[in-house]
């Protein structure tokens, strides 16, 4: 996660943090968050995220735009057979159209 961080900062951002904390503190303020469906399931993506992670997210009124990666123990019925790449794209899409 650190070196995630670091990429972004690398990248032009403006600010970055990492762990649980910032999550919790930014979810409340956030408009959209995206990441894969297991952003909102307790101990879910190898641990990385936390109970109290997983209820900021969900508790957000931010919109979520989760993306189907159908790991962690969790399905979504109904989803399409693409690629992550894809599913990637159609955020992006539905993030742009939100954020005009």
């Amino acid at each position: 996660n650190s070196m995630a961080t670091e990429a972004m900062l690398k990248g032009g951002a403006p600010a970055a943090a990492t762990g649980e904390n910032p999550v919790i503190v930014n979810a409340a303020k956030a408009d959209v968050i995206a990441g894969p469906m297991g952003i909102i399931a307790a101990n879910a993506l190898l641990g990385e995220v936390t109970p109290a992670m997983a209820l900021a997210i969900s508790e957000s009124p931010a919109l979520k735009v989760l993306i189907p990666v159908n790991r962690c123990g969790i399905f979504a019925a109904g989803t399409e057979d693409k690629t992550p790449s894809q599913y990637i794209e159609s955020a992006v899409r539905k993030i742009a159209e939100v954020c005009r």
